[in-house]
Order: C-alpha cells, then sequence, then structure tokens
C-alpha cells in the first residue's frame, strides 16, 4: 500500500491511499483515524490492518477520490509530507562513494565506513520536513551545499520497518569538510529535509536491496547534475542501522530514518537557488523540490 498526506487550508493533515493512479483522501477519520501517523501508530501498537481499515472506512463513505496528479500540480489540496515524524534521524558513510569523496587525509570516513559503529545523526524536526514541490533550502553561509538522495525508512516503536520512502538529506559539505565537528550545521537548518511523494509499505518491495534511485539537479530547466545508486550498494542492512538506533534510545513510531547516499554532486556543482532537485525510484515514485536560499 502507497500512503500520503494532503494538508488542509487550516494547516491539518489528513491520511491518503495512492491506488491504480487514483487517490483516495480521507474526508473525516475513521475509527480514530484521520493521519498517516494515527495510522501507523494504530498497526503497531493495536494490531490494526491497514487493508481492513481502508476497506472499512470506503465502505462508510468516508474517502473522496482525486486524480493523484491534482495533488501535486493542481490548485486545490496539495500533497504534505507523507507522515509528521516524531523525529528524522541519518546515517552516513553508507556507500563506498560517500566515503570517498569526504576523505581529505583525515582518515575519520574510512573508518567509520569499516568500523563495526555505524554513523548516526540527528536529523530533523517535523518543522525543519518538506514535502513534494516544497522548497528544501541552501544555507546563506554555505557555499556548497549539495543534495544527498537516499532511499529512507519509516520505523515502529519495535524498530519494525513500515515503510520506505525516498528522502533528500540536503547538507551543507563544505561547512562539514571544514570540521567534522560543524556536522550539526551542515545538516540541521531550516528546509534541509525533503521526503516523499508516499510512504510504500513493506510487502510492495520485492527486495529492499534491489530499489534504484536517480538525482537530477535542474537549473532553467537544463540538467545540470545526473546520478544512479541502487540499495544493493549499502555497506549495512536496514536491520543494523535501526539496531544501531535502538540502542540507549526510544523509537517512536513515525520516526524517518535516511539510510546515506551514493550519489555524489561534485565539487563546484552544488544547489543554487531556483534549481529544482528530481529523485526519482520505480519502487517509490518521484519526489520534486525546488532549492531557495535559508
Amino acid at each position: 500500500m502507497r500512503l500520503f498526506q494532503v494538508r488542509e487550508a487550516g494547516g491539518a493533515n489528513r491520511l491518503g491511499i495512492l491506488r491504480d493512479g487514483g487517490a483516495l483522501v480521507l474526508q473525516s477519520a475513521h475509527d480514530g483515524v484521520a493521519t498517516a501517523l494515527d495510522l501507523l501508530e494504530a498497526c503497531e501498537e493495536g494490531g490494526l490492518v491497514v487493508s481492513r481499515w481502508a476497506a472499512a472506512a470506503e465502505r462508510a463513505g468516508r474517502f473522496s477520490v482525486l486524480p493523484w496528479d491534482d495533488l501535486t500540480h493542481g490548485t486545490g489540496p496539495r500533497l504534505a509530507v507523507p507522515v509528521s515524524p516524531p523525529e528524522v534521524w541519518g546515517a552516513g558513510v553508507t556507500y563506498r562513494r560517500s566515503a570517498g569523496f569526504r576523505e581529505e587525509g583525515t582518515g575519520i570516513y574510512d573508518r567509520v565506513y569499516s568500523a563495526e559503529r555505524p554513523e548516526l545523526f540527528f536529523k530533523a524536526t517535523a518543522s525543519r520536513c518538506v514535502a513534494p514541490g516544497e522548497p528544501i533550502g541552501r544555507r546563506r553561509d554555505s557555499s556548497f551545499t549539495a543534495a544527498e538522495p537516499e532511499i529512507a525508512i519509516v520505523l515502529g516503536r519495535s524498530g519494525a520497518i513500515l515503510g520506505f520512502t525516498l528522502a533528500n538529506d540536503v547538507s551543507a559539505w563544505d561547512i562539514e569538510r571544514d570540521n567534522p565537528l560543524y556536522l550539526p550545521q551542515s545538516k540541521v537548518y531550516k528546509g534541509c529535509f525533503a521526503f516523499g511523494p508516499t510512504i510504500v509499505t513493506p510487502d510492495e518491495i520485492p527486495d529492499p536491496y534491489a530499489i534504484e534511485l536517480r538525482c537530477r539537479v535542474l537549473r532553467g530547466g537544463r540538467e545540470v547534475f545526473a546520478g544512479e545508486a541502487t540499495t544493493g550498494q549499502l555497506k549495512r542492512r536496514f536491520e543494523e542501522l535501526v539496531g544501531w538506533l535502538a540502542r540507549s534510545n526510544e523509537i517512536r513510531t513515525g520516526t524517518v530514518l535516511s539510510t546515506g547516499t551514493g550519489i555524489i554532486q561534485p565539487l563546484g556543482s552544488g544547489l543554487e537557488e531556483g534549481d529544482e532537485v528530481v529523485l526519482s525510484s520505480p519502487e517509490l515514485g518521484e519526489l520534486r523540490n525546488p532549492v531557495a536560499l535559508v
């Protein structure tokens, strides 16, 4: 199943289900479920079966049906982030290319790549996340902010993987490369994380280590960067990353963990105001975001 959310005029989010190209948008709560987080919590903690709940809500007339394109390009309800996460975490140096790019003679990234313990860092709060079509941020004090196209997993309280989504872990690489202690400033700021457009449940992903991901950066409609990767190139399994995240740390249902990038924008090709970043995956859809100075 593919879950999404739309934002009402007053700012509240409503759950949606993408099915056969059509979008079922919940008009009112059904059995206490109004948002994607409500649904995930009910599944994780109450044993709710999503397909049965959706069928019952449909029989009760709780859904309206809208064309998917209207939610991405229309003037009515627009896509929100597919879940309002309690927290967003990131994993780094999980692909060989990521380690090689960041290395400047210090050895710290190579050591992380080969170490037992992965790099995990706090990435964002819900207020710092942006939805499909909304602007991601380029820091004003950064001369080289880059897209980091990633596959993110949505977690339950138990650490179970509840779904997969596209994510852009936007990062000011020049700040991080200047000194690794500046990592929080490189990673955490307004508009630093985009994800969506949907959460794809694990039953629709035959092989989580065969997910394809492509990134394009458009400037004035012209492609200035393109790159590809697959989750088959990951050094670490998703469950391994989740296991480390759960050490001495509470995972709340709906937490998003972005699992690292294997697509590297080269130096000198950073994001500029007005660019558009397009992430796409046959398994997960397409995520488009313009770039704005923040």
